[in-house]
């Protein structure tokens, strides 16, 4: 518990309760959306330039990773640590992540680790 409500002062609120519901709240937007302008819209508002760019990265370097591409090429030639790219392999270690299903639907080479 953080701090009260604004609405009933003598209620506490719990933060992390809030950040919870908050984060429930914008993946059912997310999952409404259907229109490519308005989900450009949507990230526009939540994401500055810098947080949208590293979306971007990590999707670019976890698909490399996908693909077979040795870690240090792709630390060279998209100018990050090794790190940012163990975590990219990370993710397609995942039983059930998103990423690697999507990336052997759209490849379809039967190359995913």
């Amino acid at each position: 518990m953080d701090t009260v409500d604004r609405k009933n002062k003598d209620v506490p609120v719990d933060r992390e309760k809030e950040a919870r519901d908050a984060a429930d709240e914008i993946i059912r937007v997310i999952t409404k959306i259907g229109d490519e302008a308005e989900m450009r819209l949507l990230l526009d508002d939540l994401l500055t330039e810098s947080e949208l760019k590293d979306i971007v990265q990590r999707w670019l370097l976890t698909r490399d990773v996908f693909l077979g591409k040795p870690q240090r090429e792709i630390a060279a030639e998209r100018r990050m640590s090794l790190c940012k790219i163990t975590r990219g392999s990370r993710i397609l270690k995942k039983k059930n992540g998103f990423l690697k299903r999507y990336f052997i639907e759209l490849y379809d080479d039967h190359t995913h680790i």
